[in-house]
């Protein structure tokens, strides 16, 4: 059975619609005016579940949530909605613990935030999402081509393809497939695999990582990198990431 993915992908990131869920109804009003105030279309949920049912009725651009939540917790939650979509998903730990952190990743999440977080640096972070989303790396597809990642093989591929292994990158349709079959890869996997795709053969460290496909100018937590590593590794293959040890990752050509 194949499931559907939801394209990703607002026509601007202040025209964006966001959904989200808090049980905290004075947290969840609050966080929903300061977000509309910035131009954003706001949807709430106050449990999982009909957190899960207002993302299928209405589609979202980027979905915002808490870890601890009633019916339907955070982690289960984006788990289920990994099932069926691939918008951007944000989670808000109130802890900033790590179990709650490498959960959330691990279960789909993007990127993380801790409570209480300032509304400049919320936004920020949902701006970061919605780029990343929408993000066409054609300049990088250039470069990639000239350090190595040019199409080979059957001459199938095309100037916009590139190859490596039985992993072919479409920079143009923003397609990727292993072995011919297609991956469903999220924003932020996708624009990871672009980095190292860009580079290949260079081991780009975590804070380059951090930088280029998170936008985090601050200094950041790099586990957000190396739990994106994982869950990229498992689609593209283990073996197509290479870990550098003391300094970073790099794609084996």
């Amino acid at each position: 059975m194949t499931t559907a993915f939801t394209p990703p992908g607002p026509s601007s990131p202040t025209e964006a619609h966001l959904l989200l869920v808090e049980d905290d109804e004075v947290i969840r009003n609050t966080v929903r005016m300061a977000l509309e105030r910035y131009g954003f279309t706001v949807s709430t949920a106050g449990d999982g579940l009909t957190g899960l049912e207002i993302f299928r009725e209405r589609q979202p651009d980027l979905l915002l949530l808490d870890v601890m939540l009633p019916e339907l917790d955070g982690i289960g939650l984006c788990r289920r909605v990994r099932e069926f979509s691939l918008a951007p998903i944000l989670m808000m730990s109130a802890r900033g613990d790590s179990l709650d952190v490498v959960s959330g990743l691990e279960a789909g999440a993007d990127d993380y935030v801790v409570k209480p977080c300032e509304s400049a640096v919320l936004v920020a972070r949902i701006r970061s999402l919605l780029r990343r989303a929408s993000f066409t790396p054609v300049a990088r597809a250039s470069r990639a081509e000239a350090r190595g990642g040019a199409p080979e093989g059957d001459g199938a591929a095309g100037p916009d393809t590139l190859v490596f292994g039985d992993l072919t990158i479409d920079t143009l349709g923003m397609e990727v497939r292993r072995a011919g079959e297609p991956l469903a890869l999220t924003p932020t996997e996708l624009r990871m695999l672009l980095e190292f795709a860009g580079s290949p053969g260079v081991v780009l460290e975590r804070r380059t990582l951090l930088s280029r496909v998170w936008d985090h100018a601050w200094q950041g937590d790099t586990r957000v990198v190396d739990l994106h590593v994982q869950r990229l590794r498992a689609k593209i293959g283990a073996e197509r990431i290479e870990t550098v040890r003391g300094f970073g990752y790099k794609l084996r050509r």
